[in-house]
């Protein structure tokens, strides 16, 4: 017998399979019916089964669908704000973009709920969020300050500190490589703003008791400001929110990155759109005197 490599033969046929490319078992749907099926399981998060009976299908046909196109929407990034056509995908690009375009960054951490881990499973307690008391994995949103989706994802479980998750993915370095690029947050981040101080401005420590009234005062003053300036990334989020698998992940949780980073690059085409505000100068101006 000869020792050539095996030959594959088509069931009932008797012929060799065919090997190349466009090969094997041709998609029971179009690319665009893949698409939209997609689509609606992103944004209701209906069940397979139920998606099969509106679209009068197979619920394995619904299933290979939305496997295929949900890492592909996952892997377009995040779109730019009058730059048609570039995307950004990492945390480098959006620290680049900042620096380019002398953007000041907006960030805050979100969390949603997901199915609590069997028990006995390796890292159950991990899942559970300190803040929320339930079974959550935790993202982090990067915004313009109008409030337009540059980056969304650092997807860690939800026990996880918001600052932690970020220094995991290298926040520190890109603020050192950087130095011209800043940022506002919140409360969460005061350890990240006391290591870049020029850089990253987070709301003021709340005075002691004894303070007077007008110590008092200021740090209301100066936290509302902070706030103000930064609430335009939790609007950010709550556009997320409107996405059911962002409100709670029913699906299995090895899924759910791939999941956030789909409907995250779908929300930012959106925002992405929004025309950009001209700024206004709120110094102060000094009245010349014209009198002779």
């Amino acid at each position: 017998m000869g020792s050539g490599p095996p030959v594959r033969v088509a069931c009932g046929t008797g012929w060799p399979a065919p090997t190349g490319e466009g090969a094997g078992r041709k998609p029971k749907l179009v690319f665009f019916d893949r698409l939209l099926v997609t689509l609606v399981h992103l944004r209701h998060q209906l069940p397979h089964a139920v998606l099969a009976e509106l679209f009068a299908m197979d619920r394995s046909t619904v299933s290979e669908a939305i496997r295929q196109v949900r890492p592909l929407l996952a892997a377009r990034g995040f779109a730019v704000p009058d730059r048609a056509g570039l995307r950004l995908k990492t945390l480098e690009d959006v620290f680049a973009y900042a620096e380019a375009e002398d953007v000041e960054l907006r960030m805050d951490g979100a969390e949603t709920q997901v199915r609590r881990p069997q028990a006995g499973r390796p890292g159950r307690r991990a899942f559970i969020s300190g803040k929320r008391r339930q079974n959550t994995i935790k993202t982090t949103t990067f915004s313009d300050g109008q409030g337009r989706m540059l980056l969304s994802g650092a997807v860690r479980p939800g026990r996880m500190h918001d600052q932690t998750a970020l220094r995991t993915e290298g926040i520190a370095e890109q603020f050192r490589t950087r130095p011209t690029v800043k940022a506002r947050v919140d409360a969460g981040y005061q350890g990240l703003a006391k290591e870049f101080p020029n850089q990253v401005s987070a709301p003021p420590k709340k005075p002691v008791d004894e303070a007077c009234d007008g110590d008092k005062y200021a740090w209301q003053e100066a936290r509302r400001r902070q706030s103000s300036a930064r609430i335009c990334v939790e609007h950010t989020n709550a556009e997320l929110r409107q996405w059911a698998p962002l409100r709670r992940f029913t699906g299995q949780r090895d899924n759910y990155a791939e999941t956030h980073l789909a409907i995250a690059g779908l929300v930012s085409d959106r925002s992405a759109q929004r025309a950009t505000r001209r700024r206004t100068s709120t110094e102060l101006v000094l009245v010349r005197d014209t009198a002779c």
